[in-house]
């Protein structure tokens, strides 16, 4: 019986990653391929395009070609590259962390932009875009993911509406705004924008692909890692416990908080909101290494309160949920034994989280309803307990950690929808 694949592309910071799904969502393959810095730095899209060809080629020799029903890719939120007349790149991409140096550009985005737009700040997608229609030649500008789609399809395609976010694009309007022209972009050169899911192309035959495969339209590579997991419903939340705390919730309406660092992507007629706590593994590892804590977890029970309240922060500061800058670390009184300590510590963190998932329900989300949990953290079963009675939520399963996975669900939606 013949097995049908979609395919899933995530572009990433350090490399590409190709996902094979089944139609029953079960991942068949994932192939990789690093970004080979001897050819040039990470902004490079020709180096871009050496991992994408090497991690397609793998793929390919995996599967079979004529079983792929639909492609979509993924790329980083904000990550943008200038192109000429014929589509060539003029110069370096301005990657999703690069701020521009003229501070006129956030300013004349400041005086116009709502409060609420995504596109405020020296490091925003929009400002870099207005630092990119300085150079010589430029005819358009594109999103790392639309560029990507392109190259597969060999013609322009449409962007969709995660990645336009940060460039200043109006989700709930559905447009780019009036008020763009004023900071000075020629909104001329930007893409066209079409809902995630959409069909924007079909492949040209480049990379060894059959002709005529359809591509659909993508999302941020943060919003493919949220889709990967399996979340799918409103009231659906994904933690990221890494160096740092990060809180993703499946909405059906968008939350817009500037000043939590909230923004909320559009994927189809949902909203994907979060927030980042500088709480997490990094606060941690202030006072235990990685193997000492896998191995005091085993001596705690996660079902009896210790009564600490701590707040732990690797430094000064915090954004989310609770925003003060000057906020201190909070991690006294100490009790002897270290067990208990880790015990108060991991505690906190879950404070946090559950705080923060209460926060964005406060600003018109939905209730958790589920948690799915990625990230190094994920691994520690006692954390994951001592969480879930916090949250008071039960946990769901995690149906895969690569982004690239989350991209092919988009490509299966789209086959499923027009079917």
């Amino acid at each position: 019986m013949t097995q049908f694949l979609a395919l899933g592309i995530d572009v990433g910071t350090s490399g590409v990653r190709v996902a094979a799904l089944s139609e029953d969502l079960e991942v068949v393959k994932v192939t990789k391929a690093a970004m080979d810095l001897s050819r040039g730095p990470r902004n490079d899209s020709a180096v871009w395009l050496a991992a994408l060809s090497e991690a397609l080629s793998g793929m390919l020799r995996a599967i079979d070609p004529g079983n792929v029903t639909a492609i979509c890719v993924d790329g980083t939120s904000g990550t943008v590259l200038a192109l000429d007349d014929a589509a060539r790149p003029l110069g370096y991409a301005l990657m999703y962390n690069d701020t521009v140096d003229d501070p006129s550009i956030p300013k004349a985005i400041a005086a116009v932009a709502p409060r609420q737009s995504a596109a405020h700040g020296a490091s925003s997608a929009l400002a870099r875009c207005i630092s990119l229609q300085t150079r010589t030649g430029v005819a358009r500008i594109a999103h790392q993911a639309d560029w990507i789609a392109e190259q597969l399809a060999g013609r322009p395609v449409p962007s969709d509406e995660s990645n336009a976010l940060k460039t200043g694009y109006d989700p709930i309007e559905r447009t780019w705004p009036d008020w763009m022209p004023a900071t000075g972009m020629d909104t001329r050169l930007l893409p066209d924008v079409v809902a995630t899911g959409t069909m924007t192309g079909v492949t040209s035959g480049a990379f060894g692909l059959p002709k005529g495969i359809p591509i659909v339209a993508g999302v941020s590579d943060g919003c493919a890692s949220f889709l990967a997991t399996g979340a799918s419903s409103p009231g659906d939340g994904v933690t990221a416990l890494g160096t740092t705390l990060t809180l993703k919730l499946l909405s059906d309406k968008p939350i817009f908080a500037p000043e939590f660092g909230i923004y909320s992507h559009r994927i189809g007629d949902q909203w994907l909101a979060g927030g980042a706590s500088n709480s997490g593994g990094e606060a941690l590892a202030a006072h235990f290494p990685p193997d000492e804590i896998a191995s005091l977890s085993e001596r705690i029970d996660p079902e009896i309160p210790t009564g600490l309240d701590y707040y732990p922060l690797p430094r000064t500061g915090e954004r989310f949920p609770v925003n003060d800058p000057y906020l201190e670390s909070r991690v006294d009184p100490r009790p002897e034994k270290r067990e208990e300590f880790l015990k108060g510590l991991l505690e906190g963190i879950a404070a946090i989280e559950k705080l923060g998932f209460e926060r964005l329900a406060g600003l018109g989300g939905p209730k958790l309803t589920s948690i799915r949990t990625v990230g190094g953290g994920a691994s520690n079963r006692i954390w994951t307990r001592m969480r879930t009675r916090m949250l008071n939520t039960p946990e769901a399963p995690v149906a895969s950690g690569e982004a690239a996975a989350g991209s092919a669900r988009i490509a299966w939606g789209f086959v499923k929808d027009r079917a």
